[in-house]
């Protein structure tokens, strides 16, 4: 019986896992993408700390992703909604920013967060942080969608590209 050595556990797939995996690196939402990476470079034999080091995240998370992989298949990687209490607060300020917002620019004054807040405080009667507004904004600049930020690796990266195998960086 093999035995694994620490920090190496051993990662399996069948070729439909591995199809769909590929397929999940090419998603648009790059949690998931990144975490179909991770799994497909641990089947290529890289630990833990190496893949943690290429997506900026810790070991331990990379375990899990992995422990998702072990225990769902593909489908442990997919990103789930996620549930909680309705943003009253952002849906205000998004409201009340895109009416400000929409006047032609000669009308109006400059827009700074804390004048965007005291607006929206004076007209929807709701307070909210700078942080939030403008995360907020943010994404209702954007469509609420992807934001735009690329995955640290265009594709999966190939074993011929293996920490170690080349480059010092």
């Amino acid at each position: 019986m093999g035995r694994t050595m620490a920090g190496h556990p051993r990662v399996v797939s069948t070729a439909e896992q591995l199809a769909g995996l590929q397929a999940l690196a090419r998603s648009d939402r790059r949690d998931e993408a990144d975490r179909a990476r991770a799994v497909v470079l641990s089947l290529n034999g890289w630990t833990s700390g190496q893949i943690a080091r290429v997506y900026g995240v810790t070991p331990d998370s990379v375990r899990r992703w992995r422990s998702w992989f072990a225990q769902a298949g593909v489908d442990g990687l997919r990103a789930s909604e996620r549930t909680g209490r309705e943003a009253v607060k952002s849906e205000a300020a998004a409201t009340v920013a895109a009416s400000v917002l929409t006047v032609p620019v000669a009308d109006r004054a400059n827009w700074t967060l804390p004048r965007l807040q005291a607006e929206i405080a004076r007209e929807a009667a709701v307070s909210i942080s700078k942080s939030q507004l403008s995360k907020t904004l943010k994404k209702t600049a954007t469509g609420g969608g992807d934001r735009g930020i690329a995955s640290p690796a265009g594709k999966i990266p190939t074993p011929s590209i293996a920490p170690g195998s080349g480059s010092s960086s």
